[in-house]
């Protein structure tokens, strides 16, 4: 699996283009609005990734089977040294419960699964 090619993309910019579902499970939900809070500021609304901030996390990359929903807990509390991305690291991030990840990655799981991703 391979990041995409984003030469041509500003600093700021949408790294991938996300369908969004025509509706979110409540628990995807609640976890959208916690993702905004927290997450969306470098990966984007909607999870697109935002060119020389973060990845994007509808991404095959981030598939249940490559990145477990345990990678994201120990991410968010741990951070995470880059691996796949030249994005540099990812700093751990206050203010989240694991509750709260919780929702975040169901979340992110139902727009990967909008995506096809999974």
């Amino acid at each position: 699996m391979t990041p995409p090619d984003t030469s041509a993309l500003e600093p700021g910019d949408p790294i991938e283009n996300v369908n969004l579902p025509d509706q979110l499970s409540e628990f995807a939900a609640v976890g959208k609005v916690a993702f905004d809070a927290k997450c969306s500021a470098c990966h984007g609304a909607n999870a697109t990734g935002l060119e020389g901030l973060a990845p994007p996390l509808v991404h095959k990359i981030y598939e249940p089977s490559h990145h477990s929903d345990e990678s994201f807990y120990v991410a968010v509390q741990n951070g995470v040294r880059a691996h796949h991305w030249k994005f540099g690291n990812m700093p751990p991030v206050d203010g989240l419960t694991r509750a709260d990840v919780k929702g975040i990655v169901a979340y992110i799981r139902e727009l990967q699964q909008e995506n096809g991703i999974f």
